[in-house]
């Protein structure tokens, strides 16, 4: 499948979705919305496909939603057109494969929502962050969502509310990303943060990923009643034999992801 926003490469089992509208600081307009998650899905389903990462052409990540497509629209059309921007969120999370954001520049808005949606995210040094959409009267309701699982209540409101940009460091103090590291080094440390994972069983990675977003929705006891579930389905694996056996004797494991 072709895509006219979104530019898709394969490299060393990584997967690399490009949002591709630099003229327009890579917002969200219907189309990149929809072929953004299309390609999501078109990389999990690819079985040459470990890892994915996604990162934004031109000078930025992305600086949100496009408000060109905003005025005029009833309240139903309103969500129609909504309904899609926010749908990475679920894409991401119901995907086998890691997805890591490789943030530069700006990540605005849905920009910044993109980068919480992603399950890892490494951010150069001088990028900025923030869910800005209380500046024109709006809401990063989206956004926030998964922001809100690490910041508590408070910075919730305040990220939520002010408006405020924050720079990378302080987005890594707040969990937001997993590090921050200098922008002409951006690709080559999260080119390594992926060959990490590559290196895991891949049985294990998409079991701990699926772990991670049921065990959210569930109440605490709850959770280790699926934790037994999976740690009993993962024991029960090639992999997992395979990996127990090379720790015992001391040699690397050879994965089969079965």
């Amino acid at each position: 499948m072709s895509f006219e926003t979104i530019l898709i490469e394969k490299r060393d089992k990584i997967g690399i979705l490009t949002l591709n509208r630099p003229q327009k600081f890579n917002t969200f307009n219907t189309q990149l919305a929809e072929e953004l998650n299309a390609a999501l899905r078109q990389l999990d389903e690819d079985s040459g496909v470990r890892v994915v990462i996604i990162k934004g052409a031109g000078k930025v990540f992305s600086t949100g939603i496009d408000v060109s497509e905003f005025h005029a629209k009833t309240p139903s059309e309103y969500h129609r057109w909504l309904t899609p921007m926010d749908q990475m969120h679920l894409t991401i999370a119901s995907m086998g494969k890691p997805v890591i954001a490789m943030v530069h520049g700006y990540a605005v808005a849905n920009g910044a929502g993109l980068v919480a949606a992603a399950d890892f995210a490494i951010m150069a040094e001088s990028a900025k962050l923030g869910t800005t959409a209380i500046n024109v009267g709006l809401l990063c309701t989206g956004p926030i969502i998964p922001m809100s699982y690490g910041l508590g209540k408070k910075k919730t409101l305040e990220m939520l509310l002010s408006g405020d940009m924050i720079d990378a460091r302080e987005a890594e103090r707040l969990g937001l990303v997993n590090k921050v590291v200098p922008a002409e080094k951006l690709e080559e440390e999260t080119f390594a943060f992926a060959q990490k994972l590559i290196a895991k069983s891949p049985v294990a990675i998409r079991m701990g990923k699926e772990f991670y977003y049921q065990m959210i929705d569930i109440p605490f006891r709850q959770r280790f009643v699926l934790n037994s579930e999976v740690m009993a389905r993962l024991s029960t694996t090639e992999d997992a034999q395979e990996g127990v056996k090379a720790f015992i004797e001391k040699r690397q494991p050879l994965w089969k992801g079965k």
